[in-house]
């Protein structure tokens, strides 16, 4: 057994649908889930096995939807390392403070796994042509996998979308569009095209298997630990694919018994420009409210609602967890003293991420003795353009000036 993919479930109504054929999204609207034979998987696999195995995250295979070896797609994906942060952590308050890294992936984002199943399910599934609304990275990375399966891309960006993932994009091959106005414009010209052209379109949600790349951050995170989870998970948040599969991810671990019944108190950060999530969690409701005027310099969260809002919400509240925002002030600092202080170059997401963090040891909801795992997204080389005050170069001539030694920490 390659795969223990079993059908999909409507995440709302609970309807029934075959996964050996092209779905998108149930007809009542909402996103459809891959659902899984866990107990074969159970029985046909164990922890042994697995740690045996290429350190991919196609190891966990038979938690994947791909069916056959054959139809992977990979570009070299690596385990993300989990960075311990001491010295920030210690100036936070928070000890036990780890990153993980996504930036280290192919295209530099965690937009990788949701491209390499995606688009490998694509390729099973005999599609041709893919459409994909994107603020960036994601539309880079499904460009990337689409070029190494041989599957034709197109992908719509709005105009503020980063130069270096528009470049990144057409590099690859793909078919590239701007649209004035945000990603749910974009969305919404995919929507058309894919009716009128058959593209199968691989917005957020849209379809099911672009989140099981996604779950396999937290397949990891609970192998990284031994088979356990940190005390609390902080994520930044967009359209909520990551949050989603990492909750999916644990619930199946569990039902598996292969974590125990504690589950990690999940963290939402979005950022105060767009924080349709944080306003509904304050007003107490399941679903959130379109957002107008949207804007930050952490693009990725620009998403004015997300398809998936009430799966978030709930992901958040079966864990105990909140929803909070930074502002790009707060992310912009934060970024800049991972980099002095630790020497890691975190993208605007993951400083927001962390600087939701700081703000909640602050207010004393994270306990100093906790272990806190924050996810940065991607690289930050993939924002340098935004990087005004970094410090410039200093013209030597022929010698170096006498000067001080500098101490960093």
């Amino acid at each position: 057994m390659y795969s223990g993919l079993s059908h999909l479930k409507c995440s709302k109504c609970n309807k029934v649908y075959s996964a050996n054929e092209r779905q998108q999204t149930c007809q009542c609207g909402a996103p459809l889930l891959a659902q899984y034979d866990l107990d074969a998987i159970r029985t046909a696999l164990s922890k042994e096995q697995i740690r045996t195995r290429e350190a991919s995250f196609w190891r966990y295979h038979e938690l994947l939807p791909v069916t056959t070896p054959d139809n992977v797609v990979s570009l070299g994906e690596v385990m993300t390392p989990l960075v311990r942060l001491d010295g920030l952590g210690k100036e936070m308050g928070i000890p036990k403070l780890l990153v993980k890294n996504e930036g280290v992936l192919p295209s530099g984002t965690f937009k990788a796994r949701g491209a390499a199943v995606g688009v490998a399910k694509a390729k099973e599934l005999g599609v041709q042509v893919l459409g994909i609304p994107t603020n960036g990275n994601a539309g880079a990375a499904w460009a990337l996998y689409g070029a190494r399966a041989g599957i034709s891309v197109s992908v719509v960006m709005p105009k503020y979308a980063p130069e270096p993932a528009r470049k990144e994009t057409v590099f690859a091959g793909a078919r590239l569009f701007t649209v004035d106005g945000t990603i749910a414009d974009a969305g919404r010209l995919v929507t058309q095209a894919a009716q009128k052209y058959g593209w199968y379109e691989v917005s957020t949600l849209k379809e099911p298997y672009r989140l099981e790349g996604k779950k396999t951050m937290g397949i990891e995170l609970a192998e990284q630990f031994g088979w356990s989870v940190p005390d609390v998970i902080v994520y930044p948040t967009g359209g909520g694919a990551g949050v989603i599969g990492i909750y999916k991810a644990l619930k199946e671990l569990q039902e598996m018994t292969w974590i125990g019944p504690k589950l990690p108190r999940i963290v939402v950060v979005q950022v105060s420009g767009c924080a349709p999530l944080v306003k509904a969690f304050n007003a107490g409701k399941t679903v959130s409210e379109p957002w107008d005027d949207p804007h930050t310099v952490a693009v990725g969260m620009s998403v004015p609602k997300a398809l998936g809002d009430f799966l978030i919400l709930d992901a958040v509240a079966k864990t105990s967890g909140t929803v909070i925002s930074v502002t790009d002030e707060e992310l912009l600092r934060e970024q800049s003293q991972i980099g002095i202080r630790e020497g890691l170059h975190v993208c605007p997401e993951g400083a927001a991420a962390m600087a939701g963090a700081r703000k909640l040891r602050e207010a004393g909801w994270i306990r100093e003795k906790e272990t806190v795992v924050v996810f940065n997204t991607g690289s930050g080389l993939k924002y340098t353009y935004q990087q005004k005050n970094s410090g410039q170069p200093i013209d030597a001539g022929g010698s170096l000036p006498d000067m001080p030694v500098r101490v960093l920490k």
